[in-house]
């Protein structure tokens, strides 16, 4: 019983891993220019679409697809930004949550109609498919162990280029207060597009990742629905919290779908976003706002 509730928790963490991740680009967004992107699962989506059909060619080594994948997702998450998200800055945000949404059907319509992708369930090789690796009397999946080891990497990665570079501490900066970034001589629209590229990679490395697992379609992006709670979950603005708040939700998705009856596992993510905010309004790591009057 305790080696079954155990191998459930190694489940829970490494698909929370990939809620913890495409939740990492939520805030990575609104932090910087206070924009929900509802579109975030989708970039993941189409991140594994690319890395599935460049590990198609024969002469392409799977990690080299890996790579070119995250770099084509980072090019297309900027342009995104420079396209579509730059041109609404300013108006309200209803207006530009909405156009996130859109986007989100866009690309999912558009992922059908490419031949190759379709409506059809792909499978992603990978050359650790069907491995496992023991711990003493637990099994982990090698997928899974890729996940969490790939997550902990990424997340040292990007607390050093935040604390560490110019570049991001300028984004810190802009996420505290873009007026006064811009008058500091930072270059607030170059830095949001390069937040925007940031994101869309996260978000495709995600997909790269749960795609051995859960295949390849053009509704995987759907688990974005999912991530947005362990956002709000880890408190909106703190990335350690949208990390937390994915694990919480992977895990307690494992364990409801053992423990509990059918279909509370879907709606479980819910009930405890609901819960964590009445406990805490602004989430498990969020700043508490005051107002002076």
């Amino acid at each position: 019983m305790l080696n079954e509730f155990l191998q459930l928790i190694l489940s829970g963490i490494a698909i929370g891993c990939v809620y913890g991740l495409v939740a990492l680009g939520f805030v990575l967004i609104y932090k910087a220019t206070e924009v929900v992107n509802f579109a975030q699962g989708e970039l993941m989506m189409f991140g594994a679409f690319i890395a599935l059909t460049m590990g198609g060619l024969q002469f392409m080594p799977f990690w080299l697809s890996v790579v070119l994948a995250v770099l084509a997702m980072a090019l297309i998450g900027g342009a995104v930004e420079r396209a579509v998200i730059r041109p609404v800055l300013g108006q309200p945000i209803f207006s530009i949550v909405m156009i996130t949404i859109g986007l989100g059907f866009f690309a999912r319509g558009l992922a059908s109609l490419i031949p190759g992708w379709g409506t059809l369930t792909h499978r992603l090789p990978t050359p650790y498919a069907d491995q496992t690796v023991a711990f003493g009397e637990l099994v982990l999946s090698a997928g899974h162990l890729m996940i969490i080891l790939v997550t902990i990497v990424l997340c040292i990665l990007l607390f050093a280029f935040f604390r560490y570079t110019r570049m991001g501490v300028a984004m810190q900066a802009i996420s505290q207060n873009q007026l006064a970034a811009h008058y500091m001589g930072i270059p607030v629209a170059r830095v949001n597009t390069l937040i925007w590229c940031i994101s869309a990679a996260v978000a495709a490395i995600a997909g790269i990742l749960l795609a051995p697992i859960t295949f390849v379609h053009a509704n995987m992006g759907l688990i974005g629905l999912k991530a947005f709670p362990a956002a709000v979950i880890g408190g909106f603005g703190s990335i350690p919290g949208a990390i937390v708040g994915g694990l919480i939700i992977g895990i307690v998705e494992a364990l409801s779908g053992r423990y509990l009856p059918d279909g509370i596992k879907d709606v479980s993510a819910y009930v405890v976003l609901l819960a964590v905010l009445i406990i805490r309004p602004n989430g498990l790591f969020g700043e508490k706002l005051t107002k002076k009057v």
